[in-house]
């Protein structure tokens, strides 16, 4: 009866063991796993990114000689220029080449922007003007961190058109020139999902000065902020 006992405790203890030994092999693997993972090396910068933003940008409001390229003289002056507006930017950028913790990317984007003024009722001899930048360039840019989110410093060159006329007429002279422009800046990357990132751009337009034209002289060398805000795709 004893041994009986005793062989019946010896497979209980067995099987518990077995059990427990399971357990610490089930626990090792799981935390190994993860070890593992965390060990990882972070991905790289993928090979395209996708950009789509909301735009802010904010238009030159005190710039008499804008005002005069525009017709806009006497009662109106600067005081016809809206200022601060809104629109978007797209954008893509390819990442082909890196070199220890720099990327290089190439890439381009176009923008659009728009503002407009409303004088107040008792504002005698102004009208509404609206205001529209519409730019398109290519940029190079250097990049810094990892798949998971990095920042990136960039510049390029393009073209932009800028028209600024009285609300509901016609695009003036000075509205359908090619001005050239040179912009830089930087900004972010936060991808929280595989394939979608929050990001953030500020960037400043250097825009060229425009021709003299019958209506007045050209527009200024022009220098335009924008913050842009938006998602990310890869």
């Amino acid at each position: 009866m004893l041994n009986r006992r005793a062989d019946v405790w010896r497979y209980n203890s067995k099987l518990h063991m077995r059990r427990a030994a399971l357990v610490l092999a089930a626990v090792f693997l799981v935390f190994a796993g993860r070890a593992a993972y965390a060990q990882d090396p972070p991905p790289p910068l993928p090979h395209v990114v996708v950009d789509l933003q909301g735009l802010m940008p904010v238009f030159p409001n005190d710039s008499p000689q804008l005002a005069e390229s525009r017709g806009f003289g006497g009662v109106n002056g600067v005081t016809a220029l809206p200022g601060a507006g809104m629109g978007g930017r797209a954008g893509v950028h390819l990442y082909l080449l890196k070199y220890r913790a720099i990327t290089f990317g190439v890439g381009g984007e176009v923008a659009l922007g728009v503002s407009s003024s409303t004088p107040a009722a008792t504002s005698t001899g102004l009208v509404p003007v609206d205001e529209r930048l519409v730019t398109g360039d290519g940029q190079i840019s250097v990049n810094f961190g990892t798949g998971h989110g990095w920042s990136y410093l960039s510049g390029g060159v393009g073209r932009s058109r800028w028209s600024l006329h009285p609300a509901g007429g016609p695009d003036l002279a000075p509205d359908s020139q090619s001005l050239p422009t040179i912009n830089y800046g930087g900004g972010a990357r936060w991808f929280a999902k595989k394939h979608l990132a929050f990001s953030l751009d500020v960037r400043i337009y250097e825009i060229q000065n425009g021709v003299a034209t019958a209506i007045g002289p050209g527009s200024p060398r022009t220098r335009l902020w924008t913050v842009g805000a938006g998602i990310s795709l890869k």
